[in-house]
Parts: structure tokens; C-alpha cells; sequence
């Protein structure tokens, strides 16, 4: 029988990707919900296209418009975010693909785990906020957490078969961005659109400008920790500019384990949906003779801040990971709309950090509450010379 998927964020980058999945597999999956937040003409299109039973677009201001659209060929059409966490309740869903943006996840994930849905998880900021919280109630209602995130499921790919034996550390890859090698007064000047520019991958703004400043890297090693059972000093981070070694996982005999590929999210959002089985595929294969040479290198954490910024986070817990998503969040959208400069999103989530009330075991209640202060303080912060 098909699968039924619901994906969260249908219209962002990983869900259209996701929706090319299901395209290129019709034997094996089928489209159950779609929920997108803003961009109502494309997940109206996507509607169409996929027949799914049911829609949701969070902007609720957009609801009529997308109703009028899909109720004529019964899909089923809600409104709110609200909505989004019911609907992943659905009991014809078989997984659900949580593909928001942010800290917007985090209640959906929650609602399909109570649900009993297992997870294909590409909203890293889920388990960076709330990690503690998700993994327990993951365990209690027997609910798989699959990773989506390239680095992830090169990790958890190189565990299948091993799981009895203990891991020793992780070693995470990251491209470097668009600006490895840069100083600090290089980077003083950065715009939007040189940030936009991701040497490897294609992504959606948030997670580029992320890539752009090594934070990115910082998020995945806060969700590592949760997602495989790790401690903070069992996660180190490579600089790999080719991208093509996603991950690897060391264990305590000191062998090594790697998953390489070309750079393609449809190959781990693929093997998230289909797990345990590999699908066949028409996709480029890699060539070693294409790449005489893959290099690795330390991450620069003097020059990218936000990296270093993490790290502490991850080893201090608490609250402290959710405080500074909150605060990266928007540094982000500062920086995207011309507010901040790109080396003065440190100087904000530095100051967030400092000054926020640190709570060691945070309740959900204890998570929204700091999220919802860093936010309002984080959104005074701007820049007098890069305003002037």
C-alpha cells in the first residue's frame, strides 16, 4: 500500500523537494495533507496537482482565496496555525513530514507525535528549542524520529546495522558557506545578496543566510545531541567545501563510518519517507574522478561567532539552545530586511543570550515564554551606523 504523507511546509524548499519525491515514487507514496503558511497560489497549485484529502494555510487572511480555489474539487481546506496542529492528527496519515521554517514546527511535531505519527524531521529548530521535551514524548508514544537533514541522515544511515555498538563521536560536515576564508573585516560589509549565495546548495533564505554565518552547523549539532543520544563533546564539526562527505560517525574502536553523495535533498528526504528500504532512482551518480580531492579543515570559530555562539548553548542546556534560535530567528530577518549588518547578528544573539533568565529544566510553558521575551527584545535591537 502507498504511504500517506502530510508535509508541513509544503511550498519552502524541502517540501517542494518532497513533492518531487512523491512524483518520482507514485507506487509507494501518496499526499495526504499539505500545509503551507503564506504562499496560497503555490499551494493551491500543489493541491491540484497531488489531490491530497486536505490543505492548511496558516495565514488565515489568505483562507478564502484558497477555498474558493480547492473546495470545488473536495479538498478539504482549513485555516490557522491552530489548524495545522489538528490536522496532523488525521487518521488516514501515515508520516508526517515537518518541513516549516523555524520555531513554527515545534507545535505541529508535538501534535503528530501525541498523535502517534512517526516523524521525517527537517525542522532542525524543533529539537534545538525543545529537544528534551520532543525525544521524551517521542519515546513514550513509540513514535520514530527519522532525520531529513542531509548531515543527519548521512549519520543515521551510517548507524543502521550498528546499533549495538556505542558511538564514540559524530563528526558533522559543513560546506563553509559562501564565505570561508573571509576575515572579520571582510565580512563587515557582507549583503543580502552575497549571503543568498550558497556555493552548493539551494535552500530557502532563513537556512542560507544560517549557512552563511556557520549557525547552521551550531543548530545541527544541538539536534545531533538529541537525536542520537550524544553528549555535547561527542559532536565535532569539519569544514568540507565539496560537500559530498555528509557526515560521519566514529566509533570506539576508532573506525570510521561516512555516507558521501552528491549534494541532493531528495536522496535524504527519499530515504526518510521509504525507511528501511532504498528506492531506485534516475538521479546524477557521484564520480570520484570529478573530485580528485575532498578537503577538510577546522571551522573558523573567531571569525563566525554564531558557530561558537551554539556550541556554548548545546554544552550549557536548559533553555539556553531556545534563546538562541529566538534570537537568531530575528537576526535573520533583521539582516534580510537591512536592519543589522551580517557580523552584528553575533553581536544580537550574544546580548540575548547574556541577559535572558536561564532556566536548566524548561517546561514547554518555561520554552514558549522565553522564546516570546527573546523575541520582543531581540526586535528593539538595530544598528545605529549601519542604519546611518
Amino acid at each position: 500500500m502507498k504511504k500517506r504523507i502530510a508535509i508541513l511546509g509544503s511550498t519552502g524548499s524541502i517540501g517542494t523537494q518532497a513533492l518531487e519525491v512523491v512524483r518520482e515514487q507514485p507506487a509507494r507514496f501518496a499526499v495526504e495533507l499539505l500545509t503551507a503558511g503564506r504562499n496560497a497560489d503555490l499551494l493551491i497549485e500543489q493541491a491540484l496537482a497531488f489531490r491530497p484529502n486536505a490543505v492548511v494555510i496558516g495565514d488565515t487572511a489568505r483562507l478564502a482565496r484558497v477555498k474558493d480555489a480547492l473546495f470545488p474539487h473536495g479538498i478539504k481546506v482549513y485555516g490557522g496555525e491552530e489548524a495545522i496542529a489538528q490536522a496532523v492528527a488525521m487518521a488516514d496519515i501515515d508520516m508526517v513530514l515537518t518541513a516549516m521554517v523555524g520555531y513554527a514546527g515545534l507545535r505541529p511535531t508535538l501534535a503528530a507525535i501525541e498523535a502517534g505519527k512517526p516523524i521525517a524531521l527537517a525542522n532542525k529548530e524543533t529539537l534545538v528549542v525543545a529537544g528534551e521535551l520532543v525525544t521524551a514524548a517521542a519515546r513514550a508514544k513509540g513514535v520514530n524520529i527519522l532525520p531529513v537533514d542531509s548531515e543527519h541522515s548521512a549519520i543515521f544511515q551510517c548507524l543502521v546495522g550498528e546499533w549495538q555498538n556505542p558511538i564514540e563521536k559524530v563528526i558533522l560536515t559543513a560546506s563553509g558557506g559562501p564565505f570561508r576564508g573571509r576575515t572579520r573585516e571582510q565580512l563587515a560589509t557582507v549583503t543580502k545578496a552575497q549571503a543568498l549565495k550558497h556555493p552548493n546548495w539551494d535552500m530557502g533564505a532563513k537556512i542560507t543566510i544560517d549557512s552563511a554565518s556557520l549557525m547552521n552547523k551550531g543548530l545541527e549539532a544541538i539536534e545531533a545531541k538529541w537525536l542520537f543520544n550524544l553528549r555535547p563533546e561527542q559532536v565535532e564539526i569539519v569544514v568540507h567545501p565539496q560537500s559530498i562527505v555528509h557526515s560521519l560517525v566514529q566509533f570506539r574502536d576508532g573506525s570510521l563510518k561516512a555516507q558521501l553523495g552528491l549534494p541532493d535533498m531528495k536522496l535524504p528526504i527519499q530515504y526518510a519517507l521509504a525507511y528501511p528500504d532504498r528506492l531506485d532512482t534516475s538521479w546524477p551518480r557521484f564520480d570520484f574522478t570529478n573530485y580528485p580531492a575532498l578537503t577538510f579543515e577546522p571551522p573558523d570559530l573567531g571569525t563566525f561567532r554564531n558557530l561558537a555562539l551554539a556550541l556554548d548553548a548545546l554544552a550549557r542546556g536548559g533553555n539556553a539552545p531556545c534563546v538562541l534560535n529566538a534570537a537568531n530567528e530575528v537576526a535573520v530577518e533583521l539582516f534580510l530586511q537591512h536592519r543589522i549588518g551580517f557580523l552584528e547578528m553575533s553581536d544580537l544573539i550574544e546580548e540575548r543570550l547574556a541577559k535572558a533568565t536561564f532556566v536548566p529544566r524548561p517546561t514547554l510553558e518555561d520554552l514558549v515564554a522565553s522564546d516570546d521575551e527573546t523575541r520582543r527584545n531581540a526586535r528593539t535591537w538595530a544598528s545605529p551606523a549601519w542604519n546611518s
